[in-house]
């Protein structure tokens, strides 16, 4: 290589380096950062052609114990608008979010926008899964698509055609949820799960949430002996054939629990706090809801 080519090429390589991290800005589009991936898939589908939509949590994790790098939360400072969930379920970003509070940063809180319920058997632990419940994120669709029409670079007419579009989506979802639920005879709608997860689905879809092995809306709580040995007797007398599982947690408690009630009872995996990988099931958020559809249909209908 001649000396001009080798110079040149030396010129390149530090924002190649750049590019492959992360921090690069290709153009003038505006920076949106998302903290679960779940949020990051609709703000996508809203406004992911006009923004550079930043997601904080990779795929398979779960978003309780989930805490940032420094160059993470670099860009998170830095962007024109910050969307998070809410209600304490990104346990690991509360100071940075704070932060970006403190510093009058444009933070939308999606939980701020739905009908809010308590966490299953608490008087005042407020549950942060709303997602779990289409028409909810309709709720917050609606909320978001208003925040992204002021950030400066996103155009308004745009976004009420791709917000309206994923609407109609979402409302599709809704009743393909019904209709396969309505194959449920009403007395097996009953869940129990590894923690308390699916507690806007139960509300939505006319389910009774039995208990859960972990009894926290949080997965970094432990149960008791006594909590297992009550969620036992609860399987027994209501004779659930299930234990629902999250794809990102271990099963091994549900398992444990499942001999202690000394019944045969299924191990269901499902989707609830993080999307995965592409082709790993549940890529988008619809697909999640979809499989988790499916298969707590399949599990509870006979």
């Amino acid at each position: 290589m001649n000396p001009a080519k080798a110079l040149a090429a030396l010129a390149v390589l530090p924002l190649i380096l750049t590019g492959c991290i992360g921090t690069a800005q290709p153009d003038d589009k505006p920076s949106i950062v998302v903290t679960t991936n779940i949020l990051a898939d609709v703000v996508k589908n809203l406004a992911g052609d006009q923004a550079q939509v930043h997601t904080l949590m990779p795929a398979n994790v779960d978003p309780h114990s989930f805490e940032i790098s420094a160059q993470q939360a670099a860009v998170l400072n830095e962007a024109d608008l910050v969307v998070s969930n809410g209600l304490n379920l990104e346990e690991g970003l509360q100071r940075q979010l704070e932060a970006v509070d403190a510093a009058g940063g444009n933070h939308f809180v999606a939980t701020d926008h739905v009908e809010v319920l308590n966490v299953s058997g608490s008087s005042d632990a407020k549950d942060p899964h709303f997602w779990t419940d289409p028409a909810r994120m309709i709720d917050v669709v609606d909320a978001l698509e208003e925040d992204l029409g002021q950030v400066p670079g996103v155009s308004v007419e745009q976004l009420q055609a791709d917000a309206q579009a994923y609407r109609s989506e979402l409302s599709g979802l809704q009743q393909q949820m019904s209709e396969s639920f309505e194959q449920i005879p009403e007395a097996s709608r009953a869940l129990v799960t590894n923690h308390h997860v699916f507690g806007y689905l139960a509300d939505s879809f006319g389910f009774r949430t039995i208990g859960a092995v972990i009894p926290s809306g949080t997965t970094l709580a432990s149960p008791s002996a006594a909590d297992l040995a009550s969620l036992a007797e609860a399987i027994r007398s209501s004779k659930v054939p299930a234990i629902f599982v999250e794809s990102a947690q271990p099963d091994k408690l549900a398992r444990a629990l499942a001999q202690e009630a000394n019944i045969d009872v299924q191990i269901v995996e499902l989707y609830s706090e993080s999307l995965t990988l592409p082709g790993e099931g549940a890529d988008s958020y619809l697909q999640m809801m979809q499989v988790n559809t499916e298969r707590i249909t399949q599990a509870l209908r006979n």
